[in-house]
């Protein structure tokens, strides 16, 4: 059996990074991508990377063509550029969920100066379903009470589904998330939840209600992954129905605030909760396989073992 020891590990970090930083001189919004990519595989059947596959082997679509991924999702190729590196150093070692955990936490160092451990040995699926990723992904239109239940039901607090939602900070939305908040068909209108003069500065950039454009979640900051996020909600520039949530359920708003005025509280708890989001339904053992290909399931599997402290999920504690 392969193993992947500590230094395999460190070694997946540097190649991720080394993949992610090119991309990132160019494209400062890359790393809102891998961390969204990270975040919409673990709430699809697990961490197991079904998220990244093309086709099918049962036949249908898959995840990524369904409509809360695609056209949205990106950050594939920087992916695929890391798994092409690990496999000619490391081949049959290194999956590709533990590749999307390790681009996340990548990310998040390099746009937030954050640094945790990630737990390694997550396995691959095989099955990628377009409906799965309907009917689990959280909706930008959702309640505070069905975001609670949603998260809930994928073992995460109500606490956690606030940090979270703090990576919002970073990256940009297709305008088609949040126009009708500020046009109803041809006519402008003004949400409840939003200021006037936010609403007025998100129709110049989403000019009719059907634009393509794009528009940053986080127009003060949008490539720094820090606490604004939460300083905009009591402003009224929550960009998603979903985000005005947080603010207007009381409970929920008591730690809008808390993270509001505490930054390094925010990121010490986000890091964690980033961390046990990664522990989702995760494969590990005998369980799935490590694909050659992120984009295809192997033909045959292919068995693989981490060299570590195993803990209770099967993952491996590293550093």
């Amino acid at each position: 059996m392969a193993t992947q020891g500590r230094t395999g590990v460190a070694l997946t970090a540097a190649l991720c990074a080394m993949c992610l930083l090119p991309v990132l001189a160019t494209d400062a919004g890359i790393a809102a991508g891998l961390i969204r990519l990270h975040f919409h595989d673990c709430f699809v059947r697990g961490c197991d990377a079904s998220v990244l596959l093309a086709t099918n082997p049962g036949g249908g679509r898959t995840e990524r063509v369904a409509p809360p991924n695609n056209p949205s999702l990106r950050g594939f190729e920087v992916i695929d550029a890391a798994k092409a590196a690990l496999e000619r150093s490391c081949p049959r070692t290194v999956s590709c969920a533990d590749i999307l955990a390790f681009a996340a936490r990548e990310s998040i160092t390099l746009t937030g100066n954050v640094v945790y451990s990630v737990p390694a040995g997550r396995r691959d699926g095989s099955i990628s379903r377009e409906e799965d990723a309907n009917n689990n992904l959280p909706p930008p239109t959702f309640t505070a009470q069905q975001l609670i239940d949603r998260f809930k039901n994928k073992t995460l607090t109500a606490e956690e589904m606030v940090l979270l939602s703090g990576a919002h900070t970073v990256g940009r939305s297709f305008c088609s998330s949040f126009v009708d908040r500020i046009w109803n068909g041809n006519t402008p209108i003004v949400d409840a939840g939003l200021s006037p003069s936010y609403a007025a500065q998100l129709r110049v950039l989403c000019p009719s209600n059907t634009s393509q454009a794009t528009a940053p979640i986080d127009p003060g900051s949008p490539n720094v992954l820090d606490n604004n996020y939460y300083k905009l909600l009591p402003r009224g520039m929550g960009l998603f129905f979903s985000d005005n949530q947080l603010r207007v359920d009381g409970n929920l708003n008591v730690l809008v605030n808390r993270f509001a005025g505490n930054e390094t509280l925010w990121k010490e708890r986000f890091a964690a909760a980033m961390v046990k989001m990664g522990r989702i339904q995760v494969q590990t053992g005998n369980c799935g396989q490590v694909r050659l290909n992120c984009n295809v399931v192997n033909p045959t599997s292919s068995s693989v073992s981490l060299a570590g402290s195993v803990e209770e999920d099967g993952l491996v504690a590293t550093s």
